[in-house]
């Protein structure tokens, strides 16, 4: 087996809250390959945000190791992980962000052209990914005049934009109603999987869940496997 794009060994998080303190992950493994669209279920608050946060290198875990393309990243500097983050990781959240007064094209395109690439280029690449995503027609359309499954699809060709190695979402069809829902994830599926990307799903709905490869479910701050059976348990 080739090396995972993303391992994480023995994770753990802790807060302190005005109840006292609160730990929601207490030794984590994972490993994520090259290729492979994995799951994270769990109700609200059992760290899934916690998870994806620490593998972005958006929060330092309390203990811990997190490897991204073989190099550990736990003692890098912020000026360092954030050099990792852009070079290597994408992230699609529940709420899109888009910038509103920009069209679909430049926010696909903009982050490209922050990392230095022609501008040319870059909006080459957008209409390229938005048209994958079915937004073609769209792609000179500003957010409020896109509809939410439309934006939440634009927010996922600018995940892509710069080719990252590592797509981490976090609840990306939380705000969607069923129909919607089912036809982003299959968007983002179909994308990640043309781009040869590693991705990590958190995600409440089951019935998309069952068609990653793999799924877990974070329980007692620990990662056990999940399958739609155990769903039903």
């Amino acid at each position: 087996m080739s090396e995972p794009v993303l391992s994480i060994r023995g994770l753990e998080r802790t807060y302190v809250t005005q109840a006292g303190s609160l730990t929601v992950l207490r030794g984590a493994d994972l490993d994520v390959q090259p290729g492979e669209i994995v799951g994270l279920v769990g109700p609200s608050g059992s760290g899934k945000s916690s998870l994806l946060h620490a593998a972005g290198l958006l929060e330092r875990p309390q203990g811990g190791r997190i490897s991204i393309l073989g190099t550990d990243c736990t003692a890098l500097s912020e000026r360092e992980r954030t050099r990792v983050r852009l070079a290597t990781i994408g992230f699609v959240y529940q709420f899109h962000h888009l910038l509103p007064e920009f069209t679909a094209e430049d926010n696909v395109a903009l982050p490209m052209m922050i990392a230095g690439v022609e501008q040319k280029a870059a909006r080459a690449r957008a209409r390229e990914l938005l048209a994958e995503l079915g937004l073609k027609d769209r792609a000179h359309h500003q957010p409020p005049q896109l509809s939410g499954g439309e934006q939440q699809r634009v927010a996922i060709a600018r995940a892509l934009a710069n080719r990252p190695r590592l797509l981490l979402a976090d609840e990306p069809t939380g705000n969607l109603d069923p129909a919607t829902s089912t036809a982003v994830f299959d968007n983002l599926y179909a994308l990640a999987r043309s781009q040869g990307v590693a991705a990590l799903v958190a995600t409440h709905n089951f019935q998309l869940a069952a068609h990653m490869d793999r799924v877990f479910a974070l329980k007692d701050g620990h990662l056990e496997p999940w399958t739609p059976e155990s769903a039903l348990a």
